[in-house]
């Protein structure tokens, strides 16, 4: 099973601008989602649903209405239980819900990116709630290639850092290139 974490504020990639974007992906219950949830589907032979994607803004909008329905008992609502709460029990009931033996969780974005703290902070929470043998972290980053076709990997060094920083180490890096 998959779940692509989009730190955006919009609901979801409906309405987004499809040259800036790319284009909207509709699961078989008609959530319009990112396009790489229809890579995953293809790519993995399943059928994904609206549970499989979500964004900073939906993510806050089920925050504010629980605060809004009194389901935290006048609680001061903060992004540091609720929020990462929120996402986690978002990634931990899919994957109990769907049976599957393997989840994968993107969190799309550039890391260092402010809107992806949350997330990574779920994460994080997540990988000392989960132990170490049942959880794996893949870093994917581009090797930016210059024109003369050198490869330079500082951005990559940069990245891993700012995720150990945050208090991921990565178990494996994928590194892409342009050629």
């Amino acid at each position: 099973m998959v779940v692509k974490i989009d730190p955006y504020i919009n609901s979801d990639a409906g309405t987004m601008d499809p040259f800036q974007h790319g284009e909207v992906f509709v699961t078989k219950d008609g959530a319009e989602t990112d396009l790489d949830l229809g890579n995953y589907e293809r790519f993995l032979g399943i059928d994904l649903d609206q549970r499989s994607n979500f964004t900073t803004g939906s993510v806050y909008s089920e925050v504010i209405a629980k605060e809004r329905r009194g389901d935290y008992l006048g609680e001061t609502v903060q992004l540091i239980p609720h929020i990462t709460e929120e996402i986690k029990n978002r990634i931990y009931n899919l994957g109990e819900d769907s049976g599957a033996d393997v989840l994968i969780v993107e969190i799309g974005g550039t890391i260092g990116d402010f809107e992806m703290l949350p997330f990574v902070e779920s994460i994080r929470q997540m990988s000392m709630e989960i132990k170490a043998e049942d959880q794996m972290f893949i870093h994917v980053s581009l090797i930016y290639t210059r024109p003369d076709g050198e490869n330079k990997s500082k951005p990559t060094q940069h990245s891993i850092r700012t995720l150990q920083e945050l208090g991921i180490r990565p178990d494996l890096l994928i590194c892409r290139t342009s050629r």
